[in-house]
Parts: C-alpha cells; sequence; structure tokens
C-alpha cells in the first residue's frame, strides 16, 4: 500500500472525523474498537499526518487492532473505506446523522471547484460520538437530550454473585430429597431418578450516591440521568443523593418519563445544589440503610468531587464502614480529568484509603467507562 491519499493538508478536525469514520467503518465490519483505541488513532494520525496511504494504514493497524485474527478484517475494511476514485477518494456511510463535507483544492483550481479536480472527503459520523469527550458542565439542553439516548442505550448490569438459594440441576452437587420423593409418588412410590439442586446466582445490588452540593451542580444533572438509566434498566439499583442530608430518590427515578423522572427526584431533595457534608451523609446511610443489608455484598458507587465541610476524621470512620459492608466500592470524581489534579482535598483524601476503584466522571465516555466497572 504506497499509494499517497492526495498531497492536501488536514486540520485536527478533519482529522478527528476520518478517524472517527474510520472507526465506524471497523465496527459495522464487526471489529470491537473501544473508545480509548479511536483516541490513540487520532492521536497517531495527528503525527503522522494523512498524506500517506502507508502511514494511514499503520498509525490504524498499531492502534486499532489487539488480536492477529482481527488483520484481515482490518485489511479489508481499510481498502473499502479507502477505496481510490479517480485521483482521490470518496468516503461515505448512508446510516449516520450527520454529514461533514471536506474540500481540497489539488493546486490548479481556483478552491471552489468549478472545474472538478478537487478532491472531496464526505464522511457521515454519529453526534453522540462528537460528544464523547465534552466536559458535562458545557453541555446545551439539546446536548443533555443525546446524552441521555445515549445512557439509555448503556448496558449498566453489575456483575453476579452466588445466592443462598438453590435451584433444580440436572448434573447439582447436592441431592434434593423433597422433589426425588414427589416424583416417586407419581410412579407408584420408585424413585426412577434423583433430583439433585446447585447454587443459584443473582445480580449484585447497585447503590449509586449522588452528591448534589453547589459544586457538582454542572455533573449533577447528568449523573442523575445516569442513575435513572440504571434503575430503569434493572431492578436492583438504589439512588440516594448526598448533601448537607441523605435523600432516598429510587422511587422518583422509577418512572420512564426521563424529564418527569428527574423534576420528581429533584423535587424530593430539599438540599439540591447547597452544601454537603459527606461524612455526615454516608453514615446516615451506613446506619439506615447500608449496615442494616442495602449495602451488604454490594456494589456501592460514589459520584462525588470530594469537597466536604464536614470533619475529615468522620468521613474516614464511614468510608472505612462502608468499605468493610461493601462488594466493591467505586468513586466517581469529575475533577479527575482535570491535568495534575490530587486528591488533595479533605474530604477526597480521607475516602482514598478506602476506594476501589476512582474514576472520572466529567464526560460520556467515562460514564461508559463507570458501567464496564460496574459490570467487571
Amino acid at each position: 500500500m504506497t499509494t499517497d491519499l492526495g498531497e492536501a493538508k488536514f486540520e485536527s478536525p478533519a482529522v478527528e472525523r476520518l478517524a472517527t469514520g474510520f472507526v465506524h467503518c471497523l465496527r459495522s465490519g464487526g471489529l470491537t474498537i473501544p473508545v480509548g483505541m479511536t483516541l490513540r488513532f487520532t492521536e497517531a494520525l495527528d503525527a503522522v499526518g494523512i498524506v500517506h496511504r502507508d502511514d494511514v494504514y499503520w498509525a490504524g493497524r498499531a492502534t486499532l487492532v489487539s488480536r492477529p485474527e482481527d488483520i484481515a478484517m482490518y485489511d479489508a475494511m481499510f481498502l473499502a473505506f479507502f477505496h481510490q476514485n479517480g485521483s482521490g477518494f470518496n468516503v461515505r456511510f448512508e446510516d449516520e446523522p450527520e454529514s461533514v463535507p471536506l474540500g481540497t483544492d489539488d493546486g490548479d483550481g481556483d478552491g471552489h471547484g468549478d472545474d472538478g479536480d478537487d478532491e472531496v472527503l464526505a464522511l457521515r459520523y454519529s453526534a453522540s460520538e462528537v460528544l464523547a469527550e465534552k466536559d458535562f458542565a458545557e453541555f446545551t439542553k439539546a446536548e443533555l437530550h443525546e446524552a441521555q439516548r445515549v445512557m439509555a442505550s448503556m448496558r449498566i448490569s453489575p456483575s453476579m454473585r452466588t445466592s443462598r438459594r438453590r435451584i433444580p440441576a440436572g448434573r447439582g452437587d447436592r441431592h434434593d430429597l423433597r422433589r426425588t420423593v414427589q416424583a416417586a409418588m407419581r410412579t407408584a412410590g420408585e424413585p426412577l431418578a434423583l433430583r439433585r439442586t446447585s447454587m443459584g446466582v443473582r445480580t449484585r445490588r447497585l447503590v449509586l450516591l449522588l452528591d448534589v452540593s453547589g459544586s457538582m451542580e454542572p455533573y449533577a444533572r447528568v449523573l442523575i440521568r445516569f442513575a435513572h438509566a440504571a434503575v430503569v434498566g434493572r431492578g436492583r439499583v438504589e439512588v440516594f443523593a448526598l448533601g448537607t442530608r441523605l435523600t432516598r430518590m429510587t422511587r422518583q427515578l422509577g418512572s420512564h418519563d426521563v424529564d418527569e423522572a428527574v423534576a420528581a427526584a429533584a423535587e424530593s431533595v430539599v438540599d439540591w445544589s447547597g452544601g454537603t457534608r459527606l461524612g455526615e451523609a454516608i453514615g446516615a446511610f451506613n446506619n439506615d440503610w447500608g449496615v442494616r443489608g442495602m449495602a451488604r455484598g454490594a456494589i456501592v458507587v460514589v459520584l462525588s468531587d470530594g469537597w466536604d465541610r464536614g470533619d475529615p476524621a468522620q468521613m474516614d470512620a464511614e468510608m472505612e464502614r462502608l468499605h468493610r459492608t461493601a462488594h466493591r466500592v467505586v468513586w466517581v470524581n469529575p475533577l479527575k480529568a482535570s491535568p495534575g489534579y490530587e486528591p488533595i482535598a479533605r474530604g477526597m483524601a480521607a475516602a482514598m484509603p478506602h476506594i476501589d476503584t476512582f474514576l472520572e466522571g466529567h464526560c460520556l465516555d467515562s460514564l461508559a467507562t463507570l458501567a464496564d466497572s460496574i459490570g467487571a
């Protein structure tokens, strides 16, 4: 593959659109391309440029292919995507919602395409991919609705755990005397088959503790929609608001109408966008709900920036109690994405020793990572 893609120079936005279109092509061919790989591919294209076909090929090969058996599919989709069309190339996707035409002058024309010598790259891309890395604090109302659609499609399913209830199984590890006798009664008392049971499995409970203080307001309006998607998507989810007090919002978020659910939840929280006493609120959860059973064996996710007006010693003690009770504690902090961030806020520093997983929570990509972590 030595043919040039053209001598045109593209700015970074064009490179990003090209990367997005090619990744979409690979996904349509059956390859699994995580968002992180897409970012590395874009960075590679920025480094090597898109002038030479070999450079683009190996940039994608190095960043998008993780298994040897995927190389053949990658080669085929690469040729399909960058199919030569005269002196240039033309890439189109008809199943994506938006189109971005990019014109490049070959040097002989006037740049307006009247002489037919211009090269045109037209690709269609998904608006959700454009929003994937945008900070929630910068979302418009329209982007908020698009984000809700994306979150509703996320698979927010916690891992499984062994249940105390045994279930019938053909090759179980224990005999089921009651069912064996019942079956024998239908055959004149002759036990023709031994019934068996095995340990059942069930989904772990998921508990979301959402900080609704003033410092979290730009992110809470999106994260509460993530909580809504989790509640309506499966049964064993509990959601609480953390502020100057603890408020349970599970029932309010149960409506399938997201706007109605979010409005009802916000109305039930009297200290929305107020102060925060995380240690006290987490202590209230431990005392009233968590230690009594709700957090036992559960995956507990705290969505907070860690700013706390309370006593750090209380935060440390309550997080230690929560960590002993829960199966796993995940902390999602939107500030973690900031360059040079360190968890030095008093509340965050006190909580860190008792956290199993520490994640960002500022964009859709970070919520996709959270969903994967919940199911890990």
